[in-house]
């Protein structure tokens, strides 16, 4: 019984890494034309489990606040770098109308923003996919893991 117990708390604290990437089936819809926005997906479901199983389990508490906290910490770093992204794009554009005079530049301005966004949204993706598999992975061997830069919101 005792077995049992440890491995329902190894799973339950599997999930709570594991359900962080629930935002990867979804982004397909948005490929088949179904708009779909859901921000802070990856927060909603090892929120759910933490709060869930966190009084049965003290290792899901452990594990889950592990997870919220990095996932918050991620969803701070998409803001801050959507931020300065927009930031980047106003200056840049406002330099360019001042110095040129014209809109004829601002196509190629946008096209290099964009796609500096769009690498560092695919690099933030890959992390996050990385780091909470190798998580998940060490949690159901029952052993802790810090993910890197994360912030502790929840101690």
């Amino acid at each position: 019984m005792r077995e049992k117990s440890s491995r329902q708390m190894r799973i339950w604290a599997v999930l709570c890494h594991l359900s962080a990437l629930l935002w990867i089936p979804l982004v397909g819809l948005i490929f088949l034309g179904i708009p779909l926005y859901l921000p802070f997906l990856n927060i909603l479901g090892p929120l759910i489990i933490w709060l869930w199983k966190k009084s049965k389990f003290p290792w899901v508490d452990l594990q889950g606040r592990e997870s919220l906290n990095f996932q918050l910490s991620l969803a701070i770093y998409s803001l801050l770098v959507i931020f300065v992204s927009l930031l980047l794009i106003v200056i840049t554009c406002g330099i360019n109308l001042i110095v040129n005079k014209s809109t004829h530049h601002l196509n190629d301005v946008f096209r290099v923003l964009s796609m500096i966004l769009l690498g560092l949204i695919i690099l933030t993706a890959i992390l996050q996919i990385i780091l909470v598999n190798f998580a998940a992975f060490k949690a159901y061997k029952g052993q802790y893991y810090r993910y890197p830069f994360t912030m502790r919101f929840l101690q």
